[in-house]
């Protein structure tokens, strides 16, 4: 700075030569310009620090937040175990006492005693027995690693991860509530779900099919493939749609990996408010120390090669009105019930069957057609090895007798067949070895350039 200039700042400052009522004012002006410390700068700084930490804290306040819901909610369906398992897969296996399960927690089930095992299956004219035994069966990954002990329920444990991937934590568990556009059977063909199943309409009291198990390829985190049955009563239109499903599914969004798992669900509102996936809500009551559900289950079918398959039944006990599953081989693949108390029009029988397959096109219309694969992702004329099937389609009656549904009592349905299709057949027992009696091939490699576009 030159001579003159610091010469003339100091003048300004100090006010020589001035009145002494410019000497007052320049006083006041010196205290502005020349003070190492304004009063009114350091109250701007504060205050602007201030609005740092309210800023930069509230992420962290708001996901603390969230962590706390989100543990809260974990805290009511992770019951407390015995005894957990750490399967190769990556879960966790809770063995939790049986009367302390989540199911127990819905207010219908307030005085609810968990029920002993029916004392008699529906009984079989059939060969299906003999042919489990000739068939590979599909287990459960987390078996390699332990067993729960008796007097326990295996229960999968959920994860934050798991509650974190859901949409929002009222839909995390949950089927999005969705309206037919067709005069079709299926509660939930629209909004992106498609299908290729086999129905039948009667008066029915359980099904049973043996269901070959795939791992399909998912085209979208939130997307995913299921192999079922449906066990309905009530209206298609309305909201009194009562329905009981179980199967296998691969889901990344609800389990966060591609294993294809067994899983149950229900509804006694056509999904509006009821109901849930597996035990992530109060309901379904689990009887089995052996079988978990939402666990994955292995080995698989692989195109070409081994073929692997599990049977499931659903049934009405004709003495206490509950819902059984079992999934596998007799009594000892029983894994629990739907109490009676959880239904309407399933507190007396079914009026419809439906086995087949179901995926979720969560592409925006006008773009390409989801890649997520159906069944093995083969048409169903590939047939046995490449195809997906059920088999063995039985229903169950008023008088607790499964009985084979003949063909021409099963009707298909595929909203798009150049996409996913289906193709019934029946099969005798020519070979003394118990045919495949009612089944099906199904599925598909969703977006294809010939045919799904």
């Amino acid at each position: 700075m030159q001579g003159s200039e610091r010469a003339s700042e100091i003048m300004q400052c100090s006010g020589l030569g001035l009145s002494s009522m410019a000497k007052r004012r320049r006083r006041w002006r010196r205290q502005r310009c020349c003070s190492s410390d304004p009063p009114l700068a350091v109250a701007a700084a504060a205050l602007l620090l201030l609005l740092l930490v309210v800023v930069t804290a509230a992420p962290v306040v708001e996901a603390a937040a969230g962590r706390h819901v989100v543990q809260k909610h974990l805290d009511r369906i992770n019951k407390p175990g015995v005894r957990s398992i750490h399967s190769a897969d990556g879960d966790i296996i809770d063995c939790v006492p049986r009367h302390k399960q989540r199911a127990l927690d819905h207010p219908l089930l307030a005085n609810h005693t968990v029920q002993t095992p029916p004392s008699q299956m529906p009984a079989s004219a059939s060969l299906l027995d003999r042919r489990q035994q000739l068939s590979r069966r599909a287990w459960q990954t987390w078996h390699h690693s332990g067993h729960c002990p008796r007097g326990t329920v295996a229960v999968r444990r959920t994860t934050a991860a798991d509650v974190q991937r859901a949409r929002s934590l009222a839909l995390f568990g949950r089927k999005k509530q969705m309206r037919s556009p067709l005069p079709a059977p299926d509660v939930v063909t629209g909004n992106g779900h498609e299908h290729a199943i086999a129905y039948t309409a009667a008066e029915v009291y359980g099904a049973r099919a043996t269901i070959s198990v795939w791992a399909p390829e998912i085209d979208e985190a939130n997307g995913f493939s299921l192999s079922q049955l449906w066990i309905l009563s009530g209206s298609f239109n309305g909201s009194d749609l009562n329905s009981i499903e179980a199967g296998w599914q691969v889901s990344p969004e609800l389990y966060g990996d591609n294993r294809p798992r067994l899983f149950t669900y229900w509804t006694s509102d056509a999904y509006e408010a009821t109901g849930c996936y597996n035990a992530l809500c109060p309901g379904f009551v689990q009887t089995s120390s052996r079988i978990a559900i939402g666990a994955s289950i292995s080995p698989v079918s692989s195109v070409g090669g081994p073929q692997y398959d599990m049977t499931l039944l659903v049934w009405k006990d004709p003495k206490l009105g509950n819902w059984w599953l079992s999934y596998g081989d007799g009594a000892g693949g029983l894994v629990g019930y739907w109490p009676a108390e959880l239904f309407t029009h399933l507190s007396d029988h079914a009026t419809m069957v439906e086995w087949g397959g179901e995926v979720v096109n969560t592409h925006p219309p006008g773009s390409a057609h989801t890649a997520t694969q159906m069944g093995s992702g083969h048409f169903a004329a590939e047939g046995f090895g490449r195809a997906a099937y059920f088999r063995n389609l039985e229903t169950v009656d008023a008088d607790n007798s499964l009985a084979a549904v003949p063909l021409d009592a099963i009707q298909t349905m595929a909203e798009d067949a150049g996409c996913y299709d289906i193709r019934k057949a029946y099969d005798d027992d020519d070979d003394g070895r118990g045919g495949w009696g009612a089944h099906f091939y199904y599925g598909g490699p969703g977006h294809n350039t010939a045919s799904c576009p």
